[in-house]
């Protein structure tokens, strides 16, 4: 059974850090390289850093397969736009529905929101992330790159899943 649960507590926040630690090792080195990861879980996706982007309107999900957390989500509105800041999925849990299910819920808070759309970034090189998105209604909008810090950038796409217009 899959769940998706707001993260609220200490606990949760240090679980999703938990959770970015080992998907991020295990997805993003071969990508960008283990310093920019490093330099990256910490700024982003550490517990406090979490706290703070939480502090500032970002909501964060924890995705759950029956007793196991399988990963989580992170989301917050952006002009007529609701910004996918994060989705990721443990290696174990990828293929049985969890993003299509986070997708969903994402979708349902934008239009409870009066958002038009679903944006989110996605490193270039990061295909099998991209192919999952464009199944699921998004397309590239631009390629952009963004200095983080440290010497890092982001090499991404911004996509974009249009979403229907209320029916009032």
């Amino acid at each position: 059974m899959i769940a998706i649960t707001q993260a609220h507590t200490p606990a949760d926040f240090q679980q999703i850090a938990d959770l970015a630690t080992v998907i991020w090792t295990d997805h993003y080195v071969p990508i960008v390289g283990v310093g920019q990861i490093v330099y990256m879980l910490e700024k982003f996706q550490s517990a406090s850093a979490i706290v703070q982007q939480v502090q500032e309107g970002t909501a964060y999900f924890i995705l759950r397969h029956g007793d196991d957390s399988a990963g989580y989500f992170s989301y917050y509105p952006k002009g007529e736009s609701l910004f996918l800041s994060k989705l990721y999925v443990l290696s174990a849990f990828r293929g049985q529905g969890l993003a299509k299910m986070a997708i969903a819920s994402i979708a349902a808070a934008a239009a409870a929101l009066e958002c038009r759309r679903i944006t989110l970034t996605v490193n270039k090189n990061n295909t099998g992330s991209i192919q999952a998105y464009e199944k699921m209604g998004f397309t590239k909008v631009e390629a952009i790159v963004l200095d983080i810090g440290q010497g890092y950038v982001m090499d991404d796409y911004l996509m974009e899943k249009r979403l229907p217009p209320r029916a009032d």
